[in-house]
């Protein structure tokens, strides 16, 4: 039986900051594809708390990756909208890291998976940081990131507006009261492998 390889691509989110490794969501996908009773590699992730698109990009071109993946994620965007940078440039770099992931995933768009941007704004951190400016510029970013995908071909998954409705409950949160806990990831997680499902299977 074949062994799936899985590469995880983006920040603070995708490495789970705050809790244990396993408990990041592209380790909870590894392990809901497992239960299933596929064989997965563990997740490679490249990934940095504070990146930006930039960073993420540089961080691709720099790493010693494999020739191809079977699966890719890509969550990036939030420390974009945080250090108030153009979307307009948001959208480029978004562009060549989909270009770059798709390249990774053998040229097989539909391998690709993006995730919406988290919605900072409704926690308990952003109480005194304009939530309804950072919903509002969020809401921008995904905009993109949805037509992007839709552009490219990828699988794209919201997770936002789930995270909305938890997102200031003590339970789905870090102990920062910012990131997600592993109980908010496995929602994601559960997503994910059920679209990797449906191209497995498809």
């Amino acid at each position: 039986m074949k062994t799936y390889s899985y590469l995880a691509l983006g920040d603070s989110y995708t490495i789970g900051e705050q809790v244990n490794l396993l408990q990041s969501f592209p380790y909870q996908t590894v392990q809901l594809l497992r239960a299933a009773g596929l064989n997965f590699y563990a997740p490679e992730i490249i990934a940095s708390t504070g990146w930006t698109t930039e960073e993420l990009k540089l961080a691709i071109d720099e790493s010693l990756l494999q020739a191809e993946y079977d699966f890719i994620s890509v969550l990036i965007g939030v420390n974009n909208q945080y250090q108030g940078r153009s979307v307009d440039e948001f959208r480029v770099h978004f562009r060549v890291i989909l270009e770059l992931a798709i390249q990774q995933a053998g040229g097989v768009a539909k391998n690709v998976i993006v995730l919406s941007i988290p919605d900072w704004g409704v926690t308990p951190f952003a109480i005194n940081k304009s939530p309804e400016k950072v919903r509002s510029e969020i809401d921008m970013y995904n905009f993109i990131c949805q037509a992007e995908a839709e552009h490219f071909q990828t699988r794209f998954i919201d997770i936002t507006q789930s995270q909305r409705l938890d997102g200031n409950r003590e339970a789905f949160l870090a102990p920062d009261l910012l990131h997600p806990s592993q109980k908010e990831y496995a929602k994601w997680a559960e997503q994910i492998a059920a679209l990797v499902m449906v191209s497995l299977n498809g």
